[in-house]
């Protein structure tokens, strides 16, 4: 074999790598140092955007990019090779090239590298012992290399890795793994993926898998002839991992999911599973997203159920869009809310399926609306699915069929604001469900409102006058014979409220403090209204929300006749540099002047001339802890009616104790507790979160769960507790959860779960519960960004 350096190219030269340096940036530049004088002298230096700080260079910005060299020793022939020894490094925007030796043949765009190979593509890096690879089109090979993916972490060794552009790369005799490498001969990660071929697409995100062997602490876990797993976050159509089940409705169940990314604004899920006590379950999701509208809709089916020898269904869609038109002013919004199942007993058996359908009132709600100047009107049909239980049967509420309403609001230059708001509604309901027989019908209602506020920075005060008008026309007569029944009920109300500040100091911290006291003055005559239906109309909570409001019932049936005044007060604490609130605390209490006569139908007239008193806390002292409570209180009996006391600690990411004791006298007393929490910190090891740094074996447990404690009735009734797993490559996941069905039923599952990190999961999937069940429950792996090439970068 003969030396290179003794052929005799047409001119051969040698130069320290300082001075390459400094030769390659003068042979990139196109500006010399006169043109600078000259451009420095026409315009301030001014901050440009370089190619070279973004994340993705095009291909055309990439073709123009210069070269860069350096080496120990450099020769070559002009516009045809050069030839780098010793230290060896090559660089073009996104790509480096290191070896002991580099040829680079520019006719063909060709680098070949021996020795020690590294080769860094934006994050990615390939080390070896033989490269050769066409820089432009990033086409060739590499023998024997060892391999790093930036986006998930991953990493691996092969035979040989094509490359077959600069999105695209075939490994051969490929092993896959997330497990962060350990020095030594000896080190084997905690799960490897050993497949004849690997395909990486990094344009779709999507890599493959043919012939390959998942193994796990060194068994082999689960034989895979042809896989597909994700590159980054990014959706890609194809099967999902499947999913096993245990619970005592269902018994052992096994579903495969299969993802549809139709689109980049579109995507459907199909998700068949056998039950081995039910049989099959067919459900389906699919979502749209446009400009104009969005929606989502859900099928489940499920033929020959065996758990009630019929078929079951259950459909849920909603939808909110917009469209345009010339004679509105934003154009028409529509809104669908559509639930429906097959049977009664839907709620109990498929507890699971989602929110929409697991309740006993399903509604199947439409609505257009628009905005015409100083005009806002709607049309909306409603009609409800009651699912009835023979032990604890409900009233079916009434149907809209349908319900049209127009707004119209202005405000005068001297600050009168006024509006007139008309509603004609059509009431229908099964007279045999409904809890008022034969009392369909429509109502025509308007109400008429004027008000006049004075606002101030020391205080407000909102005199309002308000006219209810109402005519009702029904199917059957009422009591008194008619089918016809006409009100009109005025209403005077005056608002009124000071605020104070000081600045005060407390355990060592300062507060802008505020001092809040409020007036609510609200006086309606009576007028008989017993004769009335009630289609939509319900006694308001008793809160600090509707303390100061006119009416004592929420819907348009029912005009509290009222002579009161609500009395409170409120201080809040503000941080004076930020104006954060760290504590607010109130108490409310209603006058009543005469007795309140119109009621519900069987409520009896309230004659209390002073309330219950309402107080409340809420604090929010440090990020670590927030409390919050209501209490109401009777003076009388000098005992509280209800109450709701909560607190929440949570000193850092993945620690977090909820406790909420919620009491209602004579009915209900239920305490909730939730928590995440890592195991670890029991006996002081508070080391890093996530395997970040960590070594295998070194993994971190954590326990989540919520209990919710009935004390009057001394069980559980709905409950969550499991256990995670952080091994910094792999999570495991063990959750038992109980849900509570009925007074004498409840469905009960375990749930587990093997994440493979980057790569697959395996199991039941418990994060959708451990989140909607746990306040504040953060998952153990959410990537909010995804990495950049400069992470790195050499």
């Amino acid at each position: 074999m003969h030396d290179l350096t003794h052929r005799a190219p047409l001119f051969r030269f040698v130069l320290s790598p300082v001075a390459l340096v400094v030769w390659t940036l003068l042979q990139a530049t196109s500006l010399g140092a006169q043109e600078v004088s000259a451009a420095a002298d026409e315009a301030p230096l001014s901050l440009k955007s370089s190619l070279q700080l973004d994340e993705q260079i095009s291909p055309a910005s990439r073709s123009a990019l210069p070269t860069f060299i350096i080496g120990d020793r450099l020769y070559g022939r002009p516009d045809l090779e050069t030839v780098v020894e010793g230290d060896a490094v090559l660089r073009r925007g996104d790509m480096v090239i290191k070896a002991d030796r580099l040829e680079y043949y520019q006719p063909d765009d060709l680098a070949k590298a021996l020795g020690n190979v590294h080769i860094n593509r934006a994050g990615n890096v390939y080390e070896g012992s033989l490269l050769e690879l066409k820089l432009d089109t990033f086409e060739g090979f590499f023998n024997e290399p060892r391999y790093y993916f930036l986006n998930n972490d991953a990493h691996g060794e092969a035979d040989r890795v094509d490359f077959i552009d600069d999105k695209r790369a075939v490994i051969r005799n490929a092993t896959y793994t997330t497990c962060r490498r350990l020095p030594g001969p000896s080190w084997m990660p905690d799960w490897i993926l050993r497949a004849s071929t690997i395909r990486m697409d990094n344009e779709e995100d999507v890599g493959t898998a043919q012939g390959a062997l998942l193994s796990f602490k060194g068994v082999p876990l689960l034989p895979i002839p042809y896989i597909t797993f994700p590159l980054s976050d990014r959706r890609k159509s194809g099967f999902m991992p499947p999913t096993l089940g245990l619970d005592n409705v269902n018994g052992a169940e096994v579903s495969v999911p299969y993802y549809w990314n139709i689109a980049p604004n579109r995507d459907a899920t199909f998700t068949p599973s056998v039950m081995s006590k039910r049989g099959v379950n067919l459900a389906s999701e699919f979502r749209y997203l446009e400009a104009d509208y969005a929606g989502q809709m859900r099928l489940d089916l499920m033929p020959s159920d065996q758990l009630r020898d019929r078929n079951r269904w259950g459909l849920s869609y909603a939808h909110q869009g917009t469209l345009k038109n010339r004679l509105t002013d934003n154009g028409l919004a529509l809104n669908l809310n559509l639930n429906r199942v097959s049977d009664d007993n839907y709620w109990r058996d498929f507890s699971r399926t989602g929110a929409s359908l697991t309740q006993r009132l399903l509604a199947n709600d439409a609505s257009l609306s628009w905005t015409n100047g100083y005009f806002a009107s709607s049309v909306r049909m409603l009609k409800w699915q009651t699912l009835q239980d023979p032990a604890a049967p409900i009233a079916q509420p009434y149907d809209l069929a349908p319900q049209l309403t127009t707004r119209y609001a202005r405000s005068t230059a001297n600050g009168i604001d006024y509006s007139v708001v008309a509603d004609y509604s059509r009431f229908q309901a099964d007279s045999l469900l409904s809890a008022q027989p034969n009392a369909n019908g429509q109502r025509a209602y308007s109400l008429l409102q004027v008000s006049r506020p004075w606002m101030a920075p020391a205080g407000f005060i909102t005199p309002k006058l308000q006219l209810h008008v109402s005519n009702y026309q029904l199917d059957a007569p009422l009591a008194n014979g008619a089918n016809s029944a006409s009100r009109v009920v005025p209403t005077f109300s005056l608002d009124s409220g000071l605020v104070f500040e000081r600045d005060a100091s407390y355990f060592g911290r300062a507060f802008r403090q505020t001092l809040e006291p409020r007036a609510f003055y609200v006086n309606t005559p009576y007028r008989d209204q017993s004769l009335l239906p009630v289609y939509d109309t319900g006694a308001n909570d008793f809160n600090f929300a509707t303390i100061y409001t006119e009416n004592a019932f929420v819907g348009n049936d029912r005009i509290s006749d009222s002579n009161l005044l609500t009395l409170g007060v409120t201080t809040r604490l503000l941080d004076p540099d930020t104006g954060a609130e760290a504590a607010r605390f109130g108490v409310a209490q209603r006058l009543r002047f005469k007795d309140q006569n119109v009621t519900l139908p069987g409520g009896v007239p309230v004659v209390d001339r002073i309330s219950d008193v309402l107080l409340g806390a809420s604090v929010n002292w440090n990020p670590k802890w927030a409390f919050d409570s209501t209490v109401q209180f009777n003076p009388k009996t000098e005992q509280s009616v209800r109450a709701t006391i909560g607190a929440r600690y949570s000193p850092g990411n993945y620690r977090v104790v909820s406790a909420a004791y919620r009491y209602q006298r004579d009915l209900s007393e239920q305490l909730d507790v939730g928590w995440q929490w890592p195991v670890n910190d029991l006996w002081g090891d508070r080391g890093q979160e996530l395997g970040a740094g960590r070594g295998q074996g070194e993994g971190r447990w954590y326990s989540v769960g919520r209990l919710n404690y009935s004390l009057n009735e001394r069980k559980l009734v709905d409950s969550v507790i499991g256990f995670e797993y952080d091994a910094g490559c792999w999570l495991g996941r063990v959750v038992l959860e109980r849900l509570q069905t009925s007074t004498s039923s409840a469905t009960q599952r375990i749930m587990f779960q093997l994440e493979f990190v980057g790569f697959t999961r395996l199991g039941v999937n418990p994060l959708k519960t451990l989140k909607e069940n746990i306040p504040n429950y953060q998952y153990l792996r959410e990537q909010t960004s995804a990495p950049s090439r400069f992470s790195n970068y050499d």
